[in-house]
């Protein structure tokens, strides 16, 4: 709504805008997965020896050594080991700095990805006996 007015040979011009009011619209925030995830994390800290444990045996002694097998049975491409270095290194040297839960745990589900990335692309490259170097 605009409204003219003249003053003294001038122009006076004044808009009203009516305001909206919004205090009886209630939003609910909802948390989302990744603050959850970490909120989980947070409460694992009870469980952490565990949590020590199975990270350092599965990443340790199952995952880096069938990602290693495949990256020589692909021909020894050497960017996949300092891929797989860097994920073992993620998973080993947080736990034992004694990081929090919060850290540690997503942490090594991203290093597990990185393995599995590493060992889609071997598999996605072929295997090729006769260029491994064992």
């Amino acid at each position: 709504m605009e409204i003219c007015v003249t003053k003294n040979n001038r122009k006076m011009e004044t808009t009203f805008q009516s305001t909206i009011v919004t205090s009886h619209i209630s939003r609910i925030e909802r948390p989302s997965i990744i603050a959850k995830f970490m909120t989980w994390c947070k409460g694992q800290e009870k469980n952490r020896l565990g949590w020590l444990g199975g990270i350092l045996t599965v990443h340790g002694c199952v995952l880096t050594p069938i990602t290693l097998f495949a990256i020589i049975l692909s021909g020894t491409y050497f960017p996949f080991y300092i891929a797989a270095l860097v994920a073992m290194g993620l998973a080993v040297v947080t736990n034992l700095a004694a990081m929090p839960t919060k850290v540690t745990i997503p942490l090594f589900f991203f290093s597990v990805i990185i393995d599995l990335a590493i060992i889609i692309s071997c598999i996605s490259m072929g295997f090729n006996l006769a260029a491994t170097q064992i």
